[in-house]
């Protein structure tokens, strides 16, 4: 670990900055990149008397990772419903199925978009599906840029609080999130068990009356 933080002293700063920020931003896409140590051990370095600034490294980590979210979260607003009317969107989410994620959002989206923000996974599913009910953009953004900045900061003045003593705190981290990924792994399991269980209309195949694929 020694012989990496000397190695990243020696890069130049806005070097530093932009893997920072460029792996804060693709976590939004694919969740493995462990954007969170990139943080701390920017704020490490920091601290032992490199050209870094803790708190450039908060903003630059903040926004790259808010625009990242809001970029999954357009691309999904720009689909909108529309995106499960297809065949592999059909079976994805049904219309009635979709329809009660729809009710969800309308209820509880912004508590869910600021929660999953602490969540590994969830951190993409999340905002994706906000994008695709359609709730209000502005609102979006604040609400991610909140967390964003909370769970930023956080790892910044973790990694300035022990940076002369590093490998317990990313041991730490890292037993940290694979807590969280336990949370999320039981939400994405009751997801997965509501899935199954509104994969046809209540009563459907008592009826006879069959959904179409």
């Amino acid at each position: 670990m020694e012989a990496a933080l000397e190695l990243l002293l020696s890069l130049p700063s806005w070097l530093v900055y932009s893997g920072i920020g460029l792996g804060t931003a693709l976590e939004n896409v694919f969740p493995p990149v462990p954007s969170d140590t990139f943080v701390l051990v920017g704020a490490v370095l920091a601290d032992r008397g490199s050209t870094l600034n803790a708190v450039v490294i908060v903003l630059s980590a903040w926004l790259c990772n808010v625009a990242g979210a809001m970029w999954v979260f357009s691309a999904a607003r720009r689909k909108g419903p529309a995106a499960f009317r297809g065949r592999f969107g059909r079976r994805l989410l049904r219309r009635h199925q979709f329809a009660q994620v729809q009710k969800f959002y309308d209820k509880y989206g912004m508590a869910a978009v600021f929660v999953s923000r602490f969540l590994p996974v969830l951190r993409v599913i999340v905002p994706a599906f906000a994008g695709f009910t359609g709730i209000s953009p502005v609102r979006t953004l604040v609400t991610v840029s909140v967390a964003s900045l909370l769970w930023m900061t956080g790892m910044v003045i973790a990694g300035t609080l022990a940076s002369q003593n590093v490998e317990p705190v990313v041991a730490a981290l890292q037993r940290t999130n694979t807590s969280l990924l336990v949370v999320a792994g039981v939400l994405a399991a009751a997801l997965a068990w509501w899935w199954f269980r509104t994969r046809r209309r209540s009563g459907g195949p008592r009826s006879g009356v069959r959904e179409s694929p």
